[in-house]
């Protein structure tokens, strides 16, 4: 896919984004808009799936710890066909196929069921160990957001990818400055993220994460990197795309209102 064409299945992800979360009046939007460019460059340019195959064995793993900016992942899904646009209607609906949180068990697609922060990377460590031990070619993809550095778990396991070499780990870090109470700054400082990772032995490298060319670019330099695992800081906008929700913490975990929905399509492009 072209990066125009990356950049308008991004969008109209956030349109579906923006309905999930109206019609169920829950979920997480905020979190869903600022990663949605990263998982269309991903999936759109690089990863290794069938979506007529979901389970094929030698598929690269794709693992949204950040688990609960779920709306972001059905719609790339139902974009790339491993569920249809009907499907993403059962979002938070009991027994639906688009649970709140990510769950493989019933969701197409999906490799990771989530719900506690913290996991997905210990997760994605075992993924390419698992990779690396059945002579696989296949990489393990994960997505964590900002506020879940601050799970101790995750520095464990990247202490021990790094000790493993694992360059078919790769991992890019939602930056949107969000959590779930307020602003991270405000609940607990993380200061020099890239810094910390070169610390614990990654390659890394911080880009725009709302800027389609540099997200390919950055997915490109990590297939470089084969002796360690690979982390892009990818700063970004809680929000992104609707107006009244960029930057603004009311957004990580509430649903849009009538009114809210309509201003939203319309900053979207929508125009029935």
């Amino acid at each position: 896919m072209s990066i125009d064409e990356l950049e308008d299945m991004a969008r109209r992800c956030r349109v579906e984004i923006c309905r999930m979360t109206h019609r169920a009046q829950a979920g997480h939007p905020g979190g869903s808009l600022s990663e949605i460019d990263i998982l269309s460059a991903l999936y759109g340019r690089r990863l290794r799936v069938n979506p007529n195959e979901p389970n094929w064995t030698d598929r690269d793993r794709f693992i949204l710890s950040k688990g609960h900016a779920s709306p972001g992942m059905y719609a790339l899904l139902a974009e790339m066909g491993f569920i249809s646009h009907a499907d993403l209607e059962s979002y938070r609906v009991l027994g639906g196929v688009c649970q709140g949180h990510v769950d493989m068990k019933w969701c197409p697609g999906v490799d990771f069921s989530a719900g506690s922060l913290g996991m997905g990377l210990s997760f994605g460590m075992g993924c390419a160990i698992a990779a690396r031990i059945e002579g696989s070619q296949r990489n393990a993809y994960v997505m964590l957001g900002d506020g879940e550095l601050q799970e101790g778990s995750i520095w464990e396991a990247a202490m021990g990818a790094a000790h493993h070499e694992l360059g078919n780990l790769k991992v890019f870090v939602d930056r949107n400055r969000i959590q779930n109470d307020d602003f991270c700054e405000v609940q607990m400082r993380m200061f020099d993220i890239p810094a910390k990772w070169s610390a614990f032995g990654w390659a890394v490298k911080e880009i725009d994460g709302h800027n389609m060319s540099e997200i390919v670019d950055a997915i490109e330099w990590m297939d470089t990197i084969t002796d360690r695992p690979a982390v892009v800081v990818a700063n970004t906008v809680k929000g992104k795309g609707v107006s009244f929700m960029e930057n603004n913490p009311a957004f990580h975990g509430a649903a849009p209102s009538d009114e809210q929905l309509a201003q939203a399509l319309s900053e979207l492009g929508v125009t029935a």
